[in-house]
């Protein structure tokens, strides 16, 4: 049962002291003097001073047996928000633990809860717990949230009944869960008493009646068992276990039965020492009573999974009334008191998952470290909740939350509000301001997209986003993109080969001829033809020699699907002196970012009007496109081939008469011209000689470099690509 409203700061240190021995009382006098000072001449909706409010709450916290630092931070919860005092004010004065309980407390504070259908109530509740890194803070903001309720009356009708419903959709089952049983249980009644308040006076007056009417009926209830287990010889207490006024309200909805036929308003509760007295208490009962069938439930022997145990029976007993009894040890009571048996699972019909459970599981330590530190010294000492660190809960503009993995960023948002929204996002506003589409979202965000039609998605988006739904839609949008360009791209080189043979491109990518063509090669459309061969998986002149009416004289291989035996021509551009597999006549380049050689192994990419591009294998800029592996085209250098290539050396030597004119003659020796050079001096007295020569292959590279490191004064020699001069 909850203590009395603390109504001055003896009281306050009182119940401090009676649980927490060597307590810090002159901490906890500065902030009451610190919270008086600070709302000086603010005065609550009832006209007390504001004062009473962060005492009470104060007072809610000794009720939970928290520490000091939360006691102390339950006095100064309102003065970030509603005073003049500053963080850094308060850290000088209290330290920084107490600042952090006071602005978790703030935060969340400021969370505008709207829209309570019951999934986005679930994740109002996770965005409570996510924004709290310690579970003070949410104990913290409960018992303002209950000393609120308790003066809710000297508030407006339309207010009262919005902060009801936010108490009943999101505080109450987030006690529920912590397992503060009896802050749930007044909660909702003081909701039931806002927001249906003919109901609970109804309810209230008849259940004091009732209660007086059957006080007697109870009291010989417990007077039986009670003999009957002196009898037996069995150990235990017998009480009575009132049920709240809410939840017979909701047994009454849910059953569509009236106050009349609620059965099990009595309710008794029999606390005994060990596992096998439980069962054999079980036998007494029903040896008195007769068990009524259905209502017998074992949780000793098959616990609940929130770790909750103790034998439910309901009996017909004196007079025909049902009695439900409830037994268990008292290790078992400590538990579910504290709430590792929080009820939710049955309540809410939800599950424990994988993060819920470690709610219980701190619940239980919390248990533990109750019983192991009677002086509370180290009571909740550090705790760090820690159940959603892996996700973050943001709001919409119209109050919705989205969850999100952490790190997750505006695009991630647009996209998981609409694909069309991340398709067209040029830019995001959070909380009213503006930020990069790469800033990362925290728990409470409210954030805006801005969308424009001429906005597509971009590669680098990739880079930042979190969602595997982002990335999907990103990757599905840039291959399409690129299917469409390949298809460019081939519908161009089919235009030029036309050409070439004198036929009228824009009437033979029409022509019936074509579309035949493209069938034999087992496509659908011509237009999957051009972009196979925008893709570089297939020849022009593999399409024309088809269309043409006398056979060239050069044989060109067939079709995929046209001949059973196609012989394999291997095209090749011969001033670049690479061969691309099954293609010839592609326009094709070597990448300026790594200056490929004959003899570095390469992969060919189809880009927009560029053709192949030819890269090195080892080129970072091949990861970028790693979206659209369909791109890549396996090439290999010709070796029939002859031609020189440009190839960028770095030599570093020390900075003395002579070593130019050495360098360069050893580069000339190799049969190597040398295009460029640049000389810089360095301020450790080292020359750097920057190179561009002519070389064969990567064979001829090697023989330069190492008749340059033979010369006398040279330190190191090496190729340099432009990727690595970034």
């Amino acid at each position: 049962m909850p203590f009395e409203t603390i109504t001055d700061i003896e009281q306050l240190i009182e119940r401090l002291k009676g649980y927490h021995a060597d307590v810090d009382l002159s901490l906890v006098r500065r902030a009451y003097e610190f919270s008086a000072k600070a709302h000086e001449g603010q005065t609550r909706r009832s006209g007390e001073p504001y004062l009473h409010h962060p005492l009470a709450v104060a007072g809610v916290l000794t009720s939970l047996k928290t520490d000091v630092a939360a006691v102390v931070a339950g006095l100064l919860h309102d003065t970030l928000e509603d005073t003049l005092a500053t963080p850094e004010e308060l850290e000088r004065e209290f330290g920084k633990e107490v600042v952090h309980l006071v602005d978790g407390v703030t935060k969340i504070g400021k969370i505008s809860f709207r829209n309570y259908e019951e999934k986005q109530a679930e994740n109002f509740r996770k965005m409570v717990l996510s924004m709290a890194d310690d579970i003070r803070v949410v104990l913290i903001k409960l018992a303002d949230r209950l000393h609120n309720m308790r003066t809710l009356e000297y508030l407006s009708e339309s207010k009262r009944r919005q902060i009801a419903q936010e108490t009943l959709e999101i505080y109450a089952p987030l006690a529920n869960r912590l397992g503060i049983g009896w802050i749930k249980n007044e909660l909702e009644d003081l909701c039931l008493k806002h927001l249906k308040p003919d109901v609970y006076e109804m309810l209230r007056v008849r259940v004091a009646k009732r209660d007086e009417d059957r006080q007697q009926y109870i009291d010989e209830v417990i007077r039986l068992v009670k003999k009957a287990m002196a009898d037996a010889g069995l150990p235990g207490e017998v009480y009575g276990r009132p049920k709240h006024l809410y939840g017979i309200y909701q047994k009454m909805e849910k059953q569509s039965i009236s106050f009349e036929e609620v059965y099990d308003l009595t309710a008794l509760r029999i606390i005994t020492d060990t596992k096998m007295n439980c069962y054999a208490l079980l036998g007494v009962i029903h040896s008195l009573w007769r068990p009524v069938p259905g209502r017998f439930k074992d949780y000793i022997a098959i616990p609940k999974s929130n770790l909750y145990q103790s034998l439910h029976t309901t009996v017909v007993g004196p007079k025909g009334e049902h009695v439900e009894f409830q037994i268990r040890t008292e290790e078992m009571h400590r538990v579910a008191e504290y709430g590792i048996a929080a009820h939710w699972r049955y309540k809410e019909q939800g599950r424990i998952d994988e993060r819920d459970s470690k709610v219980f599981s701190w619940l239980r330590q919390f248990v533990e470290w109750h019983q192991d530190l009677p002086d509370n010294r180290q009571f909740m000492d550090s705790v760090k909740l820690d159940l959603f660190h892996d996700v973050v809960y943001v709001f919409t503009p119209k109050g919705m939350v989205k969850e999100l993995p952490k790190g997750s960023t505006p695009v991630d948002f647009a996209y998981a509000i609409h694909t069309e929204i991340g398709d067209h996002c040029v830019g995001a506003k959070v909380n009213g301001k503006i930020v990069p589409l790469k800033h990362q979202l925290t728990s409470g965000d409210t954030v805006e997209i801005l969308t424009s039609p001429n906005q597509t998605p971009h590669k680098d988006w990739l880079k930042f986003v979190r969602t595997s739904r982002a990335k999907t839609k990103i990757k599905h949008w840039l291959k399409a993109e690129e299917q469409k360009r390949s298809i460019e791209i081939g519908r161009r080189l089919l235009e030029a080969e036309f050409r070439r043979h004198g036929l009228a491109p824009a009437q033979m990518l029409k022509s019936e001829q074509l579309s035949e063509v493209a069938r034999q090669a087992g496509f659908e459309t011509t237009d999957e033809l051009a972009a196979a061969i925008g893709y570089g998986r297939l020849a022009t002149a593999q399409v024309v020699s088809k269309l043409l009416p006398v056979p060239t004289e050069t044989e060109v291989p067939a079709l995929p699907g046209v001949s059973a035996a196609p012989k394999t021509v291997v095209g090749k551009t011969e001033e670049k002196g690479v061969k691309v597999k099954g293609a010839r006549d592609l326009l094709m380049q070597l990448s300026r970012c790594c200056n490929p050689v004959p003899g570095d192994r390469i992969l060919g990419y189809i880009t927009r009007g560029r053709g192949l591009t030819i890269h090195t294998v080892d080129c970072p800029n091949l990861e970028a496109l790693d979206y659209d592996r369909d791109r890549l085209v396996e090439v290999e250098w010709d070796t029939a081939a002859t031609g020189t290539h440009a190839v960028k050396v770095s030599v570093i030597a020390v900075d003395k008469t002579g070593v130019l004119a050495n360098v360069s003659s050893s580069i000339a020796e190799c049969q190597a011209n040398i295009s460029r050079a640049e000389i810089t001096t360095r301020e450790d007295r080292k020359a750097v000689l920057d190179f561009v020569i002519e070389v064969s292959d990567t064979a001829h590279l090697g023989r330069v470099l190492k008749a340059i490191e033979r010369v006398d004064g040279v330190i190191t020699a090496r190729r340099v690509r432009a990727w690595q001069e970034r």
